[in-house]
């Protein structure tokens, strides 16, 4: 039996008996099998190319919007206490030390080599 999340709660033999006689009694909706799984065919060759370009577009992006300027990542060393300074002011401490630094850029610009 796989393992399972807390609070996860497994239905009785009765329950799971009444959810499939649910489901068995369900004419417009049932019970998908491996048969027709077997069958099915992906949204691309079952719609026209124009219908399925439709469907795609209106499907919502996932994750994070994408940023016009995009931050960089990198890994920087710092004193411990600099570090514990920002990171005790919450959530956004990168953000903090990110306008920090382009602070001090704007008041001490620096020169090119």
């Amino acid at each position: 039996m796989p393992k399972l999340k807390p609070g996860t709660i497994i239905p009785t033999h009765n329950e799971t008996v009444a959810i499939n006689a649910g489901i068995s009694a369900d004419q417009d909706n049932p019970e998908l099998t491996k048969e027709w799984f077997a069958q099915a065919k992906p949204a691309s060759e079952a719609f026209s190319p124009e219908m399925f370009a439709a469907l795609s577009a209106m499907k919502p992006a996932r994750g994070r919007p994408k940023a016009a300027d995009p931050k960089v990542f990198t890994a920087i060393r710092l004193d411990a206490d600099l570090l514990d300074a920002f990171k005790s002011t919450g959530k956004g401490w990168q953000t903090r030390v990110n306008a920090a630094l382009r602070q001090f850029i704007t008041e001490h610009p620096l020169r090119g080599s």
